[in-house]
């Protein structure tokens, strides 16, 4: 049976079950459920903390798990390796200190660094021979400096709003390119492959929309330029010999303009319904 460790909070925990739930696991109804068993599809499922995830994994206690790339490499365990990016929960990693104090990490050899991710941090500065005095922080970052217990952070940076309230801005180079990962133990397990394959599937349906249309024979080559789909659209005959039927895949961010062009080509009963689950 595959055990697998999902977050039990978080920013991470809402989208993670409503993949699952899409890629045909039964997960838990009650959100202080920690463990539950699905012998349909032979897995159980284990929520956990998203920060010890990667700890229960790269042990071997937990086949796979679903978490952060930054959480992955903060928890610095040798056993543990992303297979495969998640495509949610996004986030940049950034260094930031009062407005026009440093313009380099090189800067901050000798200083105090304050973070919720110490691990992440530290690998990245000893990459380039920097030796800084870390100060582990859970959260509330921006206002380190301000309190004086550190020169300058290194934290999440979204709009970059709450550093600029804190009187910081960020420098350097970006840290880290974060996002749900699906990562997963020293071994590879039996029914990691059916997971992976699932998620994808749901990862492509999230993508994509299927369109369909009628189109004139003679203009079916100008079509295909404008949506040429995954491999190749699917064409076929209607009872009037000089058009067709056309199937095909696009990306679901491009299907307004992908449906003006083709009306505009000549193309006429423009449909497009969801993908619910897909596997290519």
């Amino acid at each position: 049976m595959l055990r697998i460790a999902v977050p039990n909070k978080g920013s991470l925990s809402e989208t993670a079950a409503d993949m699952l739930a899409e890629a045909g696991y039964a997960g838990r109804r009650d959100p202080k459920t920690l463990h539950v068993v699905d012998s349909d599809n032979d897995v159980e499922f284990f929520y956990l903390r998203p920060k010890d995830i990667a700890t229960y994994v790269g042990s071997g206690a937990i086949d796979v798990g679903i978490t952060g790339r930054d959480l992955l490499l903060d928890a610095r365990m040798p056993g543990a390796r992303e297979i495969e990016a998640l495509g949610f929960a996004g986030s940049t990693f950034r260094f930031a200190a009062p407005s026009g104090r440093y313009t380099d990490v090189s800067e901050l050899d000798g200083l105090r660094i304050a973070t919720s991710y110490p691990g992440l941090v530290d690998a990245f500065l000893d990459e380039r021979g920097i030796a800084v005095d870390l100060v582990p922080l859970d959260g509330a970052v921006e206002s380190a400096v301000r309190l004086g217990v550190a020169d300058a952070v290194a934290d999440v940076v979204e709009t970059g709003t709450t550093l600029r309230q804190a009187g910081l801005d960020v420098f350097g180079p970006v840290i880290l390119q974060s996002e749900a990962v699906l990562i997963a133990g020293p071994h590879d397990a039996e029914g990691s492959e059916t997971l992976l394959r699932r998620l994808r599937g749901v990862m492509v349906a999230r993508r994509f929309v299927m369109i369909d249309y009628d189109l004139p024979v003679a203009l079916l080559d100008d079509a295909v330029k404008i949506a040429g789909g995954i491999e190749s659209p699917t064409v076929s005959p209607l009872r009037d010999p000089e058009w067709v039927a056309v199937r095909v895949m696009v990306a679901r961010a491009r299907v307004n303009p992908v449906m003006d062009a083709l009306y505009a080509l000549g193309a006429r009963a423009i449909l497009v319904t969801a993908i619910h689950n897909a596997r290519l």
